[in-house]
């Protein structure tokens, strides 16, 4: 704590901070002040009573906390909310999905879908998201010009797609667009080869060489269902993250998204190697993909994050739902009402998600000298009411309507559920035209 600053742009007098770290910490009769980008104070309401500030904002029943972390979707993937539902996961894929995105997705696809994700992202709290998907350049110039956080993996694969050609054109692309954002304050660049099973070994072992290089992030889908481990066996004689073991891509940046069939030998390797892991709960459920075993991965000290994966596969890009899901599967699956606290799924949303980004020492938390990204939930309301517990109360009775304002980089992005950036009515119209394009090229599967 700071309380020698003695002037700050914003003063906030909230009920509750939900600093989450240190954790399980919930600091009542606190105030906040940010000054530039960054949180600049944390401190007694008395002590904060000497703070000059040019906006002094009383928040009286609401608890301020960092803005949560989505560690792993696909945002342009909006503009197909509710396309195909009820589907297994690969004629979901491949009979649904990849044609309409085939017939489809362009660079103002991208852009307008990336917008909308954003708006929903922001408006349920949520103030930095990692994003794999095409075009994503068109995605990285929307997350800049709205304010957003993001970390974009750009899509490598082995086929040809309406981004790219081959494996050599992704990466190339893909490294451009790093450097074109490389002074930016909101966008990191990483690798997303796709699956082990949509990559070959030669480019693999290019995206880890590459990687180990530049020092950058690799996602990729991993462990997604039982089929596809098995499928790997009898094809390669070992399982998906031993392949990827060997081929020296598992290590403190890699991102392993989704794992829902492990063992205890992939668990060993994962603790070993201090690779992450994306939990997507609500999306694996509604696929049937399987269950992340999140209490075992937590045991070995493994850092596991939360990601809503796309909204065509959820049906939302909610952090709030994911974490009550993730603590309530977690609780199901052990047969334990006691794994998966609220305080462990908070974390999994906020400073989990930033450090498998690469972001804990700059988010995640709220902490003098972070930047400022924060979120205030409004607990007053008779959904959140009567409150005993305010961190029990965000991840188990908030669904994310409550979030009321929002700061990215010091920088106020909803005020009083406003976007400050976003026309909401002009979006809708744009959604809408999309939603009439797709219908008129091809049928609901349903």
């Amino acid at each position: 704590m700071n309380p020698q600053a003695q002037t700050a742009d914003t003063l906030i007098h909230p009920g509750w901070i939900v600093p989450v770290v240190p954790r399980g910490a919930v600091l009542e009769n606190y105030s906040i002040a940010l000054t530039g980008d960054r949180i600049t104070a944390i401190l007694p309401r008395r002590e904060a009573e000497a703070i000059s500030a040019a906006r002094v904002l009383e928040l009286p029943g609401h608890a301020l906390m960092p803005g949560l972390v989505n560690s792993h979707g696909h945002a342009a993937m909006s503009l197909l909310r509710g396309y195909a539902d009820d589907q297994p996961l690969m004629p979901w894929l491949e009979q649904h999905i990849w044609p309409a995105e085939a017939a489809h997705v362009s660079a103002a696809f991208v852009r307008d879908g990336a917008e909308l994700a954003i708006a929903e992202m922001i408006r349920s709290g949520t103030t930095t998201f990692s994003d794999m998907y095409f075009f994503p350049d068109a995605c990285a110039e929307t997350a800049q010009r709205l304010g957003m956080r993001c970390q974009i993996v750009f899509p490598v694969l082995d086929f040809a797609t309406v981004w790219a050609r081959s494996a050599d054109e992704y990466i190339s692309k893909g490294l451009a667009l790093r450097d074109d954002v490389k002074h930016s304050a909101l966008v990191t660049v990483g690798f997303g080869p796709h699956a082990s099973y949509t990559v070959s070994e030669p480019n693999l072992v290019q995206v880890a060489t590459l990687a180990a290089e530049l020092d950058v992030a690799v996602q990729i889908h991993l462990h997604e269902t039982r089929g596809e481990v098995l499928l790997a066996v009898e094809q390669n004689g070992e399982r998906p993250l031993d392949s990827l073991h060997r081929l020296g891509l598992l290590g403190p940046r890699t991102q392993c998204v989704h794992m829902t069939d492990l063992g205890d030998q992939d668990i060993a390797l994962l603790a070993a190697t201090g690779a992450h892991v994306v939990h997507c709960p609500q999306s694996n459920m509604k696929l049937a993909s399987g269950t992340c075993p999140v209490t075992r991965l937590l045991a070995r000290g493994i850092n596991v994050a939360l990601g809503s994966d796309s909204a065509a596969s959820n049906n939302d890009l909610n952090l709030f739902g994911e974490m009550q899901t993730a603590a309530l599967l977690a609780k199901l699956s052990s047969e334990d009402a006691t794994a998966l606290p609220a305080v462990e799924a908070l974390a999994m949303a906020t400073i989990n998600g930033a450090r498998a980004l690469g972001l804990d020492d700059r988010i995640g938390s709220l902490e003098p000298g972070k930047l400022a990204d924060l979120i205030a939930v409004d607990l007053s309301q008779p959904e959140t009411q009567p409150l005993y517990h305010p961190l029990s109360q965000l991840v188990y009775a908030c669904n994310g309507s409550q979030v009321t304002h929002s700061w990215i980089g010091g920088v106020q992005v909803m005020d009083q559920r406003q976007l400050t950036r976003i026309d909401p009515s002009a979006l809708g119209t744009r959604t809408r035209a999309w939603r009439d394009r797709i219908h008129a090229t091809h049928q609901d599967p349903r």
